[in-house]
Formats: C-alpha cells, sequence, structure tokens
C-alpha cells in the first residue's frame, strides 16, 4: 500500500488532461461515515456535458479512470469518493468547497 496521497498538482493535471469537459477537481482527505480513510474527489464540468444523454456518465467513467490510474488510487489505503457538478449548478451554491 501506499501512504502519501496524491498532491493537488498531480489532481489538477488530471484535471487540465480532461479539459475542457473537466473545469476543475479538487481533493479534500477525510474520513468516510465508518470511519475508513477516504479520498473525496470534486469535479467541477461545463454544462453543455451535464445535459441529458450518455456523454455525462462516459466523462464520468473517463475521469474515474484516469484519477484511480495517474494517481494510484486502489493502491492507496483510502478510499476515493467522487463527486461532480456542472457550472450552472455550481452558480446557485454558497458553499466555497466547489471553488
Amino acid at each position: 500500500m501506499i501512504e502519501k496521497i496524491p498532491s493537488r498538482e498531480e489532481v489538477e493535471k488530471v484535471a487540465k488532461e480532461l479539459a475542457p469537459d473537466v473545469v476543475r477537481i479538487r481533493m479534500d482527505e477525510g474520513n468516510d461515515w465508518s470511519g475508513d480513510p477516504a479520498l473525496y474527489f470534486r469535479v467541477l464540468v461545463r454544462d453543455e456535458v451535464s445535459r441529458p444523454g450518455e456523454r455525462l456518465h462516459k466523462l464520468a467513467d473517463r475521469v474515474r479512470e484516469r484519477l484511480k490510474g495517474e494517481l494510484h488510487l486502489p493502491e492507496l489505503k483510502h478510499i476515493a469518493y467522487f463527486d461532480f457538478l456542472n457550472e450552472s449548478e455550481r452558480a446557485t451554491r454558497t458553499d466555497h468547497l466547489w471553488d
């Protein structure tokens, strides 16, 4: 098992590789509901990607696979969780988690 979690720069590199569909990706370390170590990825996507259809589903799969592969997530002791939000939804939120 790898003990070192990915850096912000490593996460941002993956986000840039997935642009323009992905606006940015943020990551936080914490514990999940059961107390296990977890990494929470917040993926902000362009509005065009989130319209009805399979494009968002395919992008979400691609994002998860790239993050898992490039950041070696399966080798970490942390469980990875992924949340997706589009730009319009982000504009209505008052919290700063997605900044």
